[in-house]
């Protein structure tokens, strides 16, 4: 189903985010994941569908228009499930990588382009992906996490924070354990500031690591509507920089 020209007509300056107008997108069909299609991808149209369960995910290359998804089941990880593995508590006692949050997130989500991925067939991450999410990062909304191995960037990832769900989008590893050893210090950082949702979106053995699970679309969206309007107790940022000098 196409976003009506109506629901385009809701839309204010592309580069700014007004909260209390939200685009509202229709319920996918049962059994479906796509629940619309549009054109464009402006940050208020971006931020309405992070608001209701819904993110964009398609394949410039072929020339798709923007497809965005509502995938039944969704995969995510409620926090008080984290789990994790002791290889990675192993390897962050002697970890080689020095980690941040938000200093580069242009190399992050570029990076995250060029990943090559056995299952995946060319990358859904294109110019208008990078465009989008890197205006919503510098809206405040887009965040993401580095590993650094002698100054060079080895491996990371970038999501979606509102509220206290995280909304986790894409991850590169250029060397062992990099992207791995960030999540887990970033997970354990959420939790401190009182995160309480991580979304994965579709299943990954990655992520399955860590306790996340399958859920219906019902569920995922009662859980969201609960903590989408629930701020962190801390700031992330400051969190997660107290976690990675201990």
């Amino acid at each position: 189903m196409k976003l009506s020209e109506e629901d385009f007509s809701q839309l204010v300056e592309s580069d700014i985010i007004y909260p209390d107008k939200i685009i509202q997108f229709p319920k996918p069909e049962k059994r479906q994941s796509v629940c619309c299609i549009s054109k464009e991808m402006h940050l208020q149209l971006l931020y309405s569908a992070y608001m209701q369960g819904v993110f964009p995910w398609f394949n410039e290359d072929d020339g798709d228009p923007v497809l965005w998804h509502s995938p039944d089941p969704r995969f995510c990880l409620t926090i008080e499930n984290l789990h994790i593995p002791k290889s990675i508590s192993k390897f962050l006692k002697h970890t080689p990588y020095t980690y941040t949050m938000d200093k580069d997130f242009s190399s992050v989500i570029k990076n995250c382009s060029t990943m090559f991925r056995p299952d995946q067939d060319g990358t859904w991450i294109g110019p208008k992906i990078i465009d989008a999410y890197t205006k919503f990062h510098e809206a405040g909304f887009a965040h993401s996490v580095e590993a650094y191995h002698d100054k060079n960037l080895v491996g990371g990832f970038y999501g979606v924070l509102i509220g206290s769900v995280f909304c986790g989008e894409s991850m590169f590893t250029l060397e062992s354990n990099s992207s791995k050893s960030a999540f887990v210090l970033f997970a354990k950082a959420f939790e401190e500031c009182g995160g309480k949702l991580i979304d994965s979106q579709v299943y990954t053995d990655n992520i399955a690591r860590y306790g996340a699970a399958n859920i219906s679309r019902a569920a995922f969206l009662r859980l969201e509507r609960e903590f989408l309007f629930k701020p962190l107790k801390k700031d992330l940022k400051s969190v997660f920089e107290a976690e990675v000098s201990l």
